[in-house]
């Protein structure tokens, strides 16, 4: 696996020589945050943004994220508009060597949380989301907005937005999904591009919208809709982890070849929807990360992985839930266990 960080530009606090600094650290995920949703990435920015990450001695491993415009998901008359851009930025990212692209269809917003300084027991905190606090919040008033959010919606039209999803099932958004992935696929294959969509998170519905990747079932409906390996996920452990019946290794037996990405984070559960953010280790979380990285390895995957959110720890100030301390002990740890299955597997010890 090839071990990589989520950074965000050059407005990120976290450095991109720190990165370099954490052992085995390969790869950087980012994206580029001033073009809106729907219109085409230049090419020149792409390169700028490579650029950038090569000069520090890593390399652009994977867009996070190209986001995919509101009317694709509600699937207006306007969707076709907005496909052929958005093809036209993955045969850009291909042209500049960029081949694995996550994204996600998650209705309005993206992922969500209802604190983003939960305290732990350790002094550190962390991301959390309480389902109570959340069924209080009106999300038109302005109450609760997070990093990653599009905010560039006025009042009106995040109302008119959200009435006209009362009109979206779950089944309507997951064929809007297929109808998207039936476009933009080919484009993919001929680019040798690899798509790699993001479980939503939470995997249920919020402040009443649809959500469908959120399940092993919808999962391999989705893939076997479009058979390409150009259509796989982003394995994300605490999406997926955050509801207790997903059996993460039977999404993985799901995926397995279809894995472009991983996500690691541990959760931990605090009710039957709620859960905070914890460290990566097994004795903090609810998740088997170990038996996660174990099966992993077992199925051959071989691409990118990286720590994914942390807590805010030694008094680091940041974006919330991507800080650098954290996330760095999170890819040490996630190497240690790597590095143990890897070297059993070659027999050198049991």
């Amino acid at each position: 696996m090839e071990m990589s960080f989520r950074w965000y530009g050059n407005d990120d606090p976290v450095r991109l020589e720190h990165v370099r600094q954490i052992p085995g650290m390969k790869g950087i995920v980012s994206a580029i945050y001033d073009i809106p949703a729907g219109e085409v990435w230049p090419k020149e920015k792409i390169i700028a943004l490579k650029d950038s990450i090569e000069k520090a001695g890593l390399k652009l491993s994977v867009i996070e994220s190209v986001p995919v415009h509101e009317d694709i998901k509600l699937g207006l008359p306007s969707r076709d508009t907005y496909i052929e851009n958005y093809i036209e930025t993955l045969r850009n990212l291909s042209s500049a060597g960029v081949k694995t692209v996550c994204y996600n269809f998650m209705p309005v917003f993206d992922w969500t949380r209802t604190s983003l300084d939960t305290p732990l027991p350790d002094g550190s905190h962390s991301l959390s989301y309480d389902e109570a606090t959340l069924e209080k919040l009106d999300p038109i008033s302005g109450e609760l907005t997070l990093p990653g959010w599009d905010l560039s919606y006025q009042t009106e039209q995040l109302k008119g937005i959200l009435e006209t999803y009362k009109g979206v099932s779950e089944e309507n958004l997951l064929d809007n999904l297929i109808y998207f992935l039936e476009k933009i696929i080919p484009v993919a294959e001929e680019e040798s591009v690899l798509m790699a969509i993001h479980p939503d998170d939470p995997p249920w519905s919020v402040f009443g919208l649809p959500r469908v990747v959120t399940n092993k079932y919808n999962v391999e409906k989705m893939l076997r809709a479009v058979d390409s390996t150009s259509n796989g996920i982003t394995f994300c452990t605490g999406s997926f982890g955050a509801l207790h019946e997903n059996d993460l290794l039977q999404i993985i037996d799901v995926a397995k070849d279809r894995i472009h990405f991983v996500h690691a984070r541990n959760v931990k559960w605090t009710g039957t929807k709620s859960f905070q953010e914890t460290s990566h280790s097994i004795h903090d979380g609810s998740l088997p990360m170990v038996e996660v990285i174990k099966k992993l390895i077992e199925i051959g995957y071989n691409g990118p992985i990286r720590p994914d959110h942390g807590r805010m720890i030694w008094g680091e100030e940041g974006r919330p839930g991507y800080g650098l301390y954290d996330r760095a002990l999170g890819a040490t740890y996630l190497n240690g266990i790597i590095d143990t299955y890897r070297t059993a597997r070659k027999g050198e010890f049991i």
